[in-house]
């Protein structure tokens, strides 16, 4: 080693000794360590800076993966505005997962309750056919002109919560499917009264061929028969668990409740005689002439009501008119109705006002209704919404000891299944034909009072409520009894189920109800 040896000179003594540096060899030697020194920092930092760099890069590579990921489920978040889980005060189920087949919009026709079971069936479609449902668009445009929409009318953040087990449901479209029906919606109606396999063969091509598809109808959209358990189960746990009244009318309808408990059992009388009841029917029993003539002025303003001549007198006799107040006074007594009882009258105003309802009143002297029970103040927010007025008297009708409606409308269907649901609660289901001719014989002096009302005891004897099998009729759904009236799959057995004898030609008015 040239270098080494080079350090080293032998003395006059024969030792070894270090040979000092010249300056100039001792200044090169420490410029070239530092150097080296200076290049291996440098390489060094160079490494760090690289490292660092591919840290950064891969870090921001995951990041944007994560975003990606995200972006669809937060833009839908955000869309809907779903209320965070901690807000709930109750167990939600757990959050069903699948391959989204694209989105569902429905806008409801006809009143509350018309509305009310074609949500049910909306719900149960979306959910069989894998797709996302946004909250369902209410009408305004129907004869009560009421412009309330579904969070008005009902708890939208539970009835998205409590059925996300089964269906994602968004209170609106996200960013980008909005963007897309900015500029194209394919819209249609559904067939009415269809099985599951129209929308499988039918609605899922289109839905996933457009991405969103627009219902502009819900009534009636799905059969009452020859359905899967599992789907009309699933109509009926929306119906009388998701679809809970916004926190609003739930609270007075319970108020209402209440006032009427505190005072012992009532009955809800679901009177239909309210005007417009009554111009559409064509029915003016007792009735004077300046009505008559008011009642068809009414009648021939609204051309989508489609009949205008009406045998008033005839389609009484067929039963196919409202019950009176008179009338009704005269049955209930008839059929045994305690005299002190409160009777709830669950409608409008009744057209004729209390001339027409003092024959009712003298037979129930404890007659009212949520105007006569709760301050003005307390219904001054719902007063011009009908449908938030008529929620009300839903949730009332449901709670009562007995209900019993004057005329075969939505409100009466529906308010009967939901009390089947619950146990088979009394329902006295008017024979109309029964009644209004019981009622000429008695008011001709054709039978006496014992006859009268022997005579409507044994027509309505097997008309409370009770269990009974749901009526099929092949190839006419429409005569079939209404799923909804009485949803037989979802009610507890029982052992010896008796065949319906309801009268189905006193329904059939309820399609077309105004």
């Amino acid at each position: 080693m040239g270098f080494s040896e080079a350090r080293f000179e032998e003395t006059e003594g024969g030792e070894m000794k270090e040979k000092p540096y010249s300056n100039k060899m001792s200044l090169k030697y420490i410029s070239m360590a530092k150097a080296e020194k200076l290049k291996s920092l440098i390489l060094a930092r160079i490494r760090v800076a690289r490292l660092n760099l591919w840290v950064t890069r891969a870090l921001s590579m995951l990041m944007l993966l994560g975003i990606t990921m995200q972006l669809k489920s937060l833009g839908e978040k955000v869309s809907s505005s779903r209320t965070p889980t901690s807000n709930f005060s109750y167990p939600l189920p757990p959050e069903r997962v699948y391959e989204n087949n694209g989105y569902l919009m429905v806008s409801s026709n006809g009143g509350l309750n018309q509305m009310r079971s074609g949500i049910c069936d909306m719900v149960t479609v979306a959910r069989f056919l894998n797709v996302t449902l946004i909250v369902p668009e209410l009408d305004n445009t129907s004869f009560w002109n009421d412009y309330s929409q579904f969070a008005d009318i009902f708890d939208v953040e539970y009835f998205i919560a409590s059925l996300r087990d089964e269906v994602r449901i968004l209170k609106e479209l996200p960013p980008q499917q909005k963007e897309k029906v900015a500029e194209s919606l394919f819209s249609m109606p559904p067939i009415s009264w269809s099985n599951m396999t129209y929308y499988y063969n039918v609605i899922l091509p289109r839905i996933q061929t457009n991405e969103v598809v627009h219902f502009q109808k819900t009534d009636a959209r799905l059969a009452n028969n020859g359905l899967p358990v599992e789907v009309q189960k699933l109509r009926c746990r929306v119906n009388y668990e998701a679809l809970r009244f916004a926190p609003p009318i739930q609270a007075l309808a319970e108020k209402i409740v209440r006032i009427l408990r505190d005072k012992g059992p009532f009955l809800v009388l679901h009177l239909r005689y309210e005007m417009d009841m009554i111009a559409f029917s064509g029915c003016n029993e007792g009735c004077n002439e300046q009505e008559i003539d008011e009642l068809t002025k009414m009648r021939y303003a609204y051309p989508w009501w489609k009949e205008k001549v009406i045998d008033s007198v005839q389609k009484r006799l067929a039963g196919l008119c409202p019950l009176t107040p008179e009338e009704t006074a005269l049955t209930l007594r008839a059929l045994g109705i305690d005299h002190n009882i409160q009777v709830y009258i669950a409608a409008g105003d009744i057209y004729g006002g209390e001339r027409r309802l003092a024959t009712l009143r003298a037979a129930y002297p404890n007659l009212v209704k949520k105007e006569t029970l709760l301050p003005s103040s307390e219904l001054d927010p719902f007063r011009n919404h009908s449908n938030q007025m008529a929620a009300l008297d839903y949730y009332v009708a449901v709670q009562s000891e007995t209900f019993v409606p004057t005329n075969g409308g939505n409100m009466a269907k529906v308010v009967e299944g939901h009390r089947r649901y619950l146990g088979f609660k009394k329902t006295i289901l008017l024979d109309r034909k029964a009644v209004v001719d019981l009622v000429d014989l008695y008011k001709a002096g054709s039978i006496s009072w014992d006859k009268f009302s022997s005579e409507m005891k044994e027509a309505h004897a097997d008309r409370m409520g009770n269990p009974v099998e749901r009526l099929v009729i092949p190839g006419k759904p429409k005569e079939e009894d209404y799923f909804y009236t009485n949803p037989e799959e979802c009610l507890a057995s029982f052992d010896e189920p008796q065949l319906s004898n309801d009268d189905h030609q006193q329904d059939a008015d309820a399609e077309a109800e105004p």
